[in-house]
């Protein structure tokens, strides 16, 4: 438990509190690479991975559902050590830690699950809330692909992808 707020596995039953704001997050188009409409099914196949791939969420102490994560294997074969992941946090619960504790918790996972390095392959560079959080767990920007990503506001911008050994 983390200041009142606790990490768990998700369960069918937490995708009816995580698809509101993760179709929100989405179809702002600001952040996540995915199509801007995507469908609820298309968006629960994306995100309830399956084993060995884990999908969390952090919860209130009322059980209210603050944000999501989920971390996979970057790579197949021999590149299979090395993990990604992907947060969302609700909007309405911004700034109350959420994110930052689950890049811990999402980092203590990999890192038990034996993955030696994680690689974020895809974050936008005027994210900046995101960028600071990720440098200030360890991670670095390693290349940054310029116009990787088309932002509704900003045209075409650059996307970082982020390493950090585990």
């Amino acid at each position: 438990m983390l200041g009142g707020m606790k990490i768990r596995t998700a369960t069918a039953a937490d995708w009816a509190a995580i698809w509101p704001f993760q179709r929100e997050i989405v179809a702002a188009g600001e952040t996540f690479s995915w199509p801007r409409d995507v469908s609820e099914e298309q968006a629960r196949q994306f995100w309830m991975v399956p084993p060995p791939g884990r999908t969390v969420v952090a919860v209130d102490d009322d059980g209210t559902v603050l944000g999501t994560a989920n971390l996979v294997a970057n790579h197949m074969g021999p590149a299979s050590h090395i993990a990604s992941a992907s947060f969302m946090v609700d909007p309405a619960h911004a700034g109350r830690g959420v994110g930052r504790a689950l890049g811990e918790h999402i980092f203590q996972q990999a890192r038990a699950d034996g993955y030696r390095a994680m690689q974020f392959n895809a974050v936008v560079e005027t994210n900046e809330r995101a960028v600071h959080l990720w440098r200030s767990l360890g991670m670095e920007i390693v290349a940054t692909l310029p116009e990787g990503f088309r932002h509704p506001v900003h045209g075409y911008i650059g996307l970082h992808i982020m390493y950090r050994l585990l």
